[in-house]
């Protein structure tokens, strides 16, 4: 069961929708199926890895371009 992320054309709402065959989404706050996909961004876990993973935004408060937390991180260049 994919999950996809859209925005609905009609509200502009964006969500993310489980798809289930060939079921199209619909928006969950005006039902509209006019939907555009977005790109997603997903992340994947290994076991025993210590290294520093990159962050699809920068850190909030510092902006680090490494992400959230990354001021605290020692730089490793």
């Amino acid at each position: 069961m994919p999950i996809f992320e859209y925005v609905c054309k009609e509200c502009q709402h964006q969500f993310e929708a489980l798809v289930y065959g060939k079921e199209k989404a619909a928006c969950p706050k005006c039902q509209s199926k006019r939907l555009e996909p977005q790109l997603s961004v997903f992340a994947v876990s290994a076991k025993g890895n210590s290294a520093p993973t990159m962050s699809a935004s920068p850190c909030g408060s510092c902006g680090d371009p490494r992400g959230p937390g990354a001021c605290a991180m020692k730089d490793f260049n």
